[in-house]
């Protein structure tokens, strides 16, 4: 720990007043000079933009924030801390366990430890649970102690733990931090709350099989998934969400619905097969969106599933990007300087749209150029992560490019934010935040490009988003390895929060496979180029929006839009008429001409959730009407067919107007 001076620091708080302070000052000490509330709530600090235990001491002036339950970081800092108990608990339990690695996620935090030959069940969880709240109780104080590297590696030999060791192996000599709460030492940079005793409902929810590091190559280890709260109630709540979730969970709908399925045995994890009616939905989804490109002047492509690595190469998809990829097809090992030749699986459209923009000579009077694709990328997603549609190993984007001169790109920027904000309109998405992901200055590794291109476009982002009238947050570190991003943060009905349509400004691309344009002055000059994507990849969309809707869909996208329901054979014939002068009208219809009874025959129809059932029987067929039922209103009149669709239309005409 540095020398603590005598010297005053000044503290500079979030609504920009200031305090002076000893240096050496604590986060916990600035917080209860504040107020007693704010020191009881109190997790963590953030001190010039770094989040930090609240016991470290300040040395030199700062910006600080403090963090409770409210902020996001102060959660994180929270489940971090409860992953640690976890693992005490674990510890105290199976005294032969090896840890590997255990961070917060977005709802909670895991665990991947080795358990040897043992195996843990779901039920042997509530034991474990039991142990962090007696453990909890003791209110230990996590404690931050600094170490050589040596002495790190030979803290983890004496105890055999190899994947420690491999950790340690990869970081830089110099002091390495460990945490200490009660009988548990962990290897780990921080930070973390006070106490155990801060931590007073946990609740363990799954077990799954994760490999170390990711990679299936390496030993399989148990995840252990967790979450906790300061307070009961608020776990009580988080619980009644659960449950919600679960019945409105899109693999149990898409199965009830007919949407999609899934092989992993043959077909592969992570690899969604469409069915007729699910396969309805995409094509509805996708035509729609095409027919407003189109009003937009957007032009249609195709390019192919795979490419050179070269292109990637060029691209910075690899090796900036290798992590998330399917392993080349290596054709040739290695030229004279030991390069690979050989073929990738589309990671992303993009390069392939650059490609087909350098196929043409372009001028200024052709910009902007608006390349459209629903094109399919792959992504090695690691079988752990995988859920559903909504994380998935092969997926459709609903991608464009658009190429432009610079004084062109707030106009286009905006154009698309318009377009995105039609389609989460169109389908009740009417929660959500506007999110503006930077790249971290701190860890430039990450990305590609000159410091100049990216200031220029993170700061054409800020200007598109002034002229509109997004509220929208700036998030460091989340942009894509190429350029900075505007994210649009969905809630869906059940209040979770869903990263769905992108749009990313990218003066990177354009110079990396040397773009041109001939402008007014006949000299060749570099456009900009606009990424945008507002579904994001179509199965995570039709996933989060099957949740948001319980799979009911709005007329206009369902995949069966009316049922028609004879009372009985003598009517079947009725109904095919019928149904056949819906499919006139483009009507979506089906025919039940099952030997069930019609209180059966409507249940089914409830159940699939279509919109309209339409009952045909004696009456109907001589009067020439059906009688009306909706799923929404139940009963409803019986009308003439040519009626029915005068009052329906509206409702059966996709639109993002």
């Amino acid at each position: 720990m540095p020398d603590v001076q005598d010297d005053t620091i000044t503290i500079t708080l979030p609504d920009g007043s200031t305090q002076e302070h000893p240096a050496g000052t604590t986060g916990r000490e600035i917080a209860a000079g504040i107020g007693a509330g704010l020191a009881r709530d109190a997790l963590a600090i953030k001190v010039n933009g770094e989040v930090r235990d609240l016991a470290r001491p300040i040395t030199e002036d700062a910006e600080i924030a403090i963090l409770t339950w409210e902020d996001d970081e102060g959660k994180e800092t929270f489940w971090h801390s409860s992953a640690h108990l976890m693992a005490e608990a674990l510890q105290k339990l199976y005294p032969d366990v090896k840890f590997t690695i255990g961070p917060p996620i977005d709802q909670g935090f895991y665990y991947d430890v080795d358990l040897g030959d043992q195996s843990l069940s779901a039920d042997e969880l509530e034991k474990i649970e039991e142990k962090m709240v007696e453990l909890a109780r003791r209110d230990a104080t996590y404690e931050r102690h600094e170490v050589s590297k040596g002495d790190a590696i030979q803290f983890y030999e004496d105890r055999g733990n190899e994947y420690k060791l491999e950790l340690i192996e990869d970081l830089e000599e110099g002091e390495i931090s460990f945490y200490e709460q009660g009988e548990f030492t962990d290897l780990c940079r921080g930070p973390h709350i006070p106490s155990t005793g801060d931590i007073k409902a946990p609740k363990l929810l799954s077990v799954a099989g994760a490999y170390w590091r990711g990679d299936e190559t390496n030993p399989q280890l148990t995840r252990i998934y967790g979450v906790s709260f300061p307070k009961q109630k608020m776990l009580e709540q988080f619980l009644e969400r659960r449950r919600k979730a679960k019945e409105r969970d899109h693999r149990k709908i898409g199965k009830e619905l007919d949407l999609f399925t899934f092989d992993t045995d043959e077909v592969g994890p992570g690899l969604p097969m469409w069915l007729p009616k699910g396969t309805t939905l995409r094509q509805t989804l996708r035509q729609t969106l095409q027919e407003e490109q189109i009003k937009q002047g957007y032009k249609p492509v195709r390019t192919p599933h795979i490419g050179r690595l070269d292109l990637y190469r060029t691209s910075g998809h690899y090796p900036y990007y290798k992590e998330d990829q399917f392993p080349p097809m290596i054709f040739d090992e290695g030229d004279e300087d030991g390069t690979e030749d050989g073929y990738l699986l589309k990671p992303m459209n993009c390069p392939h749209h650059v490609k087909i923009y350098q196929n043409d000579m372009h001028s200024y009077r052709d910009l902007p150029v608006r390349l459209a694709e629903f094109g399919t990328v792959y992504r090695h997603e690691q079988t752990g992560e995988l859920g559903g549609l909504t994380r998935v190993r092969g997926f459709t984007q609903d991608d464009a490019h658009i190429f432009c001169a610079p004084g062109q790109v707030k106009g286009e920027f905006i154009d698309v934010i318009d377009l995105t904000l039609k389609v989460l309109s169109a389908l009740d998405f009417e929660q959500f935040e506007a999110q503006i992901s930077l790249r971290d200055p701190a860890d430039k590794d990450k990305y590609v490009g000159r410091d100049e291109l990216w200031d220029r476009a993170e700061q054409a982002i800020r200007d598109a988003v002034a002229e509109t009238d997004l509220d929208a947050r700036e998030e460091i570190g989340e942009a894509a390895f190429y350029g900075p991003k505007l994210d649009f943060m969905v809630e869906d009905a059940l209040g979770r929060e869903w990263q769905l349509g992108t749009i990313q400004v990218d003066y990177n691309l354009p110079e990396r496979f040397e773009l041109t344009y001939v402008d007014e002055t006949d000299e060749r000059k570099r456009p900009v180029m606009i990424h945008r994507a507002p579904f994001g990849s179509l199965e995570r969309f039709i996933g989060v929006l099957i949740e948001h809707c319980g799979g009911n869909f709005p007329t206009w996208l369902a995949p069966v839009q009316t049922q028609v329901i004879p009372v009985g054979d003598d009517f079947n014939d009725y109904a095919r008429e019928v149904a056949q002068q819906l499919r006139e009208q483009d009507v979506r219809v089906d025919v039940d001409t099952s030997d069930e009874t019609v209180g059966y025959k409507i249940r089914r129809a409830e159940t699939q959730k279509i919109p309209y059932m339409l009952v045909v029987g004696e009456r109907e067929e001589e009067a020439g009407t059906v009688s009306v039922r909706s799923h929404d209103e139940g009963q409803q009149d019986t009308v003439p067919v040519d009626t029915f669709l005068e009052q329906t239309a509206e409702e059966f005409v996709p639109s993002l107007n």
